[in-house]
């Protein structure tokens, strides 16, 4: 196999489902060395089988509780001490809540920052001399809420805006020793975390589920869906050496659903 990511090592959190997981296959695929990181052992088992029956390297995977520091230490230090290095750091981790605001309690915006900012946060801070070293990438996988409020999703995009402006402010960080942050602000994306937001909009609205997904659907003008592997071809285009020009840059993959020029 002929390609710049083989052999290298490459961490993704969120990985056993959805967006990370297809991440994860994406770069197996391409020969790397992957660790998948999430909370669930069996989900991560189920998607290493998966990754590996394609005929890819079967990834590491490592259960742990991201939204604590001692379960992202447990990423660093099974990475640290099986391959000695981290080339590309994925942090894809979060199912923040929507739902109307007055029924979304503090607990679920404690935990809404806890995984998908804070996880990011400490991952980073971790890996950040082994990605200095290998010179790598981090991609950071947030949301179109970073850029279009939603009254209806006032938790993930409050995390999502936070988790863009600590992109762009470790970016700057990241030009002084050689290592690349970017951003990826996915769109409605064929996951099980979208039919969850869906029957979570559609509690708050009295709608059905179906007619919640429709309705979103057409709101923001979708020939369909977005689908993990239009994410993934995108964190493999900024992991390599062609992108290494593009920092600390927010990219949106949703079929034009942002209205905005930002």
């Amino acid at each position: 196999m002929t390609s710049e990511f083989a052999g290298k090592v490459v961490v993704v959190t969120g990985g056993s489902r959805g967006i990370g997981r297809g991440i994860g296959a994406a770069f197996a695929a391409e020969g790397a060395h992957t660790v998948l990181a999430a909370s669930s052992q069996a989900n991560l088992e189920a998607a290493a089988d998966a990754i590996a029956h394609g005929g890819s390297i079967r990834p590491d995977i490592c259960a742990a509780d991201l939204r604590r520091e001692d379960g992202c230490k447990r990423v660093f230090d099974l990475v640290s001490e099986r391959h000695g290095r981290c080339d590309i750091l994925v942090n894809s981790a979060g199912a923040t809540r929507a739902g109307a605001f007055l029924d979304l309690s503090a607990d679920a915006w404690q935990d809404g920052f806890a995984l998908k900012l804070f996880g990011c946060v400490n991952l980073c801070r971790l890996f950040w001399p082994l990605l200095a070293t290998a010179r790598g990438h981090v991609v950071n996988i947030i949301g179109g809420a970073a850029r279009t409020p939603d009254p209806a999703f006032l938790i993930g995009g409050s995390v999502n805006a936070a988790m863009h402006n600590f992109t762009k402010g470790l970016a700057g960080l990241g030009k002084r020793v050689g290592v690349n942050v970017n951003a990826i602000l996915p769109g409605l994306t064929e996951t099980e975390r979208v039919e969850q937001l869906f029957k979570q909009r559609a509690e708050a609205s009295g709608k059905s589920i179906e007619q919640e997904r429709a309705s979103q659907i057409a709101a923001e003008g979708l020939a369909r869906l977005g689908k993990p592997e239009d994410v993934a071809a995108l964190v493999l285009f900024l992991s390599s050496e062609r992108a290494r020009h593009i920092q600390g840059t927010a990219i949106a993959v949703d079929g034009g659903a942002t209205p905005g020029v930002y």
